[in-house]
Order: structure tokens, then C-alpha cells, then sequence
């Protein structure tokens, strides 16, 4: 027979309260700290994920629609394995962000700028006998980004380059959308791009017509004589340059103190070919003379007084070529700069464009041909290609050699 037990439940002693209290405190002291450390964790993983959004916006913030003018900013006709120098180059750029600008959209930019081998010599840097002419730096391109600073310039002009994941994404989309979303044109006015709806709402208009074409160039704008329809300066493109180029111009002008400038352009600028006859001709009949020192120290001796720094940026490649000005004024070369330039100059585009950041600062600057009235000049030669080959002039009376 079982024998059932009745069960004594024990009564709980009794919890004193200050004991009670005091593990209140320490529970509620605890969540404080916990809650505190996800707060502050929680912060700082959104802080590091608002940076990295940031930086990611930075380089696809701007416009929602897109502007396509072709992998390559300047190929001259079909020679495509060569192009012009950086300044017709700049041109042709600064007309394709004019047009982005006017039709409010972003613009796909090439993400290297083609080299051209004239204007890559590396004894325009050293000024040295012992570099031979031909001896240059190992490039026919360079990263757009190393010449340009695109967060500053997109400040103006939105922009992005043809090898990033923003541009790979628009082109998926464009695929999806077909005709509806993407419009090769070509002979269509940037006015007739803006109002007619055809082309207004399309995410992306190729401006190419045929990408794989290469033919498909750009190239200067064609009413730029028209003051009033530019809306990018000369001095955009220059004041552009990249931080890193921006930084060692500045270094330079800070050893300058207060400088005068001077732009000599000579290299290429003062060739010469014979005619039929035998006779040499020029396109620039004046620049040869105009550009020796006995010349210029005349030209701009009502422009610099003397004793004043100048600074001389030129393409001329014969060493001390313009050494006999020091009888009147301080020279300072680019090449007196190398510990500063040797670690990050690449290339002579890179070069150039750090002496012309120096150049802007100058107190007084000279050019070798006038872009504007306004402008101080070595010569009066018109800097825009004639076409008309004309015997050079090298004496002041205007004759002959």
C-alpha cells in the first residue's frame, strides 16, 4: 500500500531590502554601460559607413542623366594611335563639359589622357646637354585622375570616368531600357539635346554614334569666338589640376616670394620648311626672333623693372638659352624645383601643368602669344594657324637673316 507523504514547502527567507536595493543599482549601472558601449559602437560603425558612402557619392553625386563623348578626348581623324598636345587636348574637354553644363548632365569622362610623344621630353624638366632630344618618359598615356582633380572639378561640372562602377551601371540600365533609355546622336545641336523630349529625358546621350568608331573625336567648340556663349574660362581647366600638382605649385611660389612670369613657347612653334624654291618658311614669321633674350629683354623691359624674380616656363630645350637675361633679372627654371617635382612629375603634361598654376600667381605674366587684348605678349604673331608659310624674319628692321 503507498504511502502518500504530505510535501512541506520551505518558506523562502526573507531577501533583505538593502541587499535588494544595492543589486538594483549595479543591474541598472551595468545597462547603463552596456547600452552606452552599443551606442557608441553603433556610432562609429555608421560613422565609418557614412564615410564610405560619402566617398562613394562623391564620385557619383551630380546629375541622372549622362554625357558621352567617346573613350579618347582628342583623336585627330582616323591616325588614332596619336593625338595633340594637352593644350588642344584641354579644348576639346572643356567644350564637352560646356555641353554637360548647358544640358545638365553628368559627363562620362575617358579615365587616361593620350600623351603625345612631342611634348614629352624629359630634358624640358632638367634642362641638361647630357639628355639627348629623343630620351623621354616611358608613357603614351596617363590617369585623367593624375592630372585632374575630379571632386573639384564635379563642384562645377559633374563628372565620372569610363572605368568606374557608376558609368559600368548606367550602361547596364542603358542595355535594359534600349531606344528608351539611351540615344546615339550625332549632328544635333547641343539646343536641340536640351528641349526636344526625344532626347531631354534619356538617361545617357552618346555623342559618338558609334563608339567603336575612330573617327568619333572632340574637338574644339565651333562658336567659341562667341564670347558669349563660352561658359567654362581658359582658367577653369588650369585651376582644375590635382591636389598633388596643386600642392607642389604652391610649394614653388612660396620660394618665388614676389615673381614676375614668363610663358616662352619656341620648340615646335618656330619650324621651319622649304618650299619649291629652297626657301625656308614659317607659320609664326616673327617668334623665332621675338623669343630670343636680346629681343625679349627689350619687348619687356616697360613690363618688368629690374631685379625682379622670373620666372621662365618654355619648351626651349637648349640648355642656358636664356641666361643673358640674368643681366637684368633673377631666373628661376622649374628645374631649380626638382627635389620638389622629381618625386611626382610622370610626365611632361604633368610638368606644364604645374608651372602653369605658377605662372597664374605671378604678379605680372607674360605670354609668348596674346589669348586675349588684355594679355601682355613676346610676339605679335597671331597664335591661331594661319595656314600662310612666310619667310621668317630675325632682324628688328623686318628683314632677313
Amino acid at each position: 500500500m503507498a504511502i502518500h507523504k504530505t510535501l512541506r514547502i520551505k518558506p523562502k527567507p526573507n531577501r533583505s531590502p538593502i541587499l535588494f536595493f544595492i543589486l538594483s543599482i549595479l543591474a541598472i549601472a551595468f545597462l547603463c554601460i552596456f547600452s552606452s558601449s552599443i551606442s557608441i559602437n553603433g556610432s562609429l560603425f555608421r560613422s565609418e559607413k557614412t564615410q564610405a558612402e560619402t566617398h562613394e557619392s562623391r564620385h557619383s553625386v551630380g546629375h541622372e542623366k549622362y554625357l558621352y563623348w567617346g573613350y579618347k578626348i582628342d583623336c585627330p581623324g582616323k591616325h588614332c594611335d596619336s593625338c595633340e598636345g594637352l593644350g588642344h587636348q584641354e579644348s576639346s574637354l572643356r567644350c564637352a563639359l560646356e555641353e554637360a553644363m548647358f544640358l545638365q548632365r553628368t559627363l562620362v569622362m575617358p579615365s587616361r589622357m593620350c600623351i603625345n610623344p612631342i611634348h614629352n621630353k624629359k630634358g624640358i624638366l632638367h634642362h641638361s646637354s647630357n639628355v639627348t632630344s629623343e630620351e623621354m618618359w616611358a608613357a603614351n598615356s596617363c590617369a585623367m585622375d593624375s592630372l585632374y582633380d575630379l571632386d573639384l572639378m564635379s563642384n562645377t561640372v559633374p563628372v565620372i570616368l569610363d572605368n568606374s562602377k557608376m558609368w559600368y551601371r548606367v550602361l547596364s540600365t542603358g542595355m535594359k531600357l534600349g531606344t528608351r533609355g539611351v540615344a546615339h546622336v550625332a549632328g544635333v545641336s547641343r539646343v536641340a539635346l536640351k528641349d526636344n523630349s526625344r532626347y531631354s529625358n534619356l538617361l545617357l546621350i552618346n555623342r559618338t554614334a558609334s563608339p567603336l568608331s575612330c573617327t568619333s573625336r572632340f574637338m574644339e567648340c565651333k562658336d567659341r569666338n562667341n564670347r558669349s556663349a563660352i561658359m567654362l574660362p581658359y582658367s577653369f581647366l588650369p585651376s582644375m589640376a590635382a591636389k598633388k600638382l596643386r600642392d607642389a605649385a604652391q610649394k614653388i611660389k612660396v620660394h618665388l616670394g614676389d615673381y614676375d612670369a614668363m610663358h616662352v613657347r619656341r620648340g615646335d612653334k618656330i619650324k621651319t620648311r622649304k618650299d619649291r624654291f629652297g626657301v625656308y618658311r614659317t607659320l609664326h614669321p616673327h617668334l623665332d626672333r621675338d623669343t630670343r633674350p636680346e629681343f625679349i629683354l627689350h619687348r619687356i623691359e616697360k613690363w618688368v623693372p629690374p631685379g625682379r624674380t622670373l620666372f621662365i616656363a618654355s619648351n626651349e630645350r637648349t640648355s642656358g638659352f636664356f641666361s643673358p637675361l640674368s643681366v637684368r633679372y633673377k631666373l628661376a627654371y622649374s628645374s631649380n624645383y626638382s627635389k620638389i617635382l622629381d618625386p611626382l612629375v610622370e610626365n611632361n603634361y604633368q610638368l606644364f601643368m604645374i608651372e602653369r598654376l605658377i605662372l597664374m600667381g605671378a604678379k605680372t605674366l607674360i605670354r609668348t602669344f596674346k589669348e586675349d587684348e588684355t594679355d601682355l605678349s613676346l610676339t605679335d604673331d597671331p597664335k591661331k594657324n594661319t595656314k600662310a608659310w612666310q619667310k621668317p624674319v630675325y632682324t628688328s628692321d623686318g628683314e632677313g637673316s
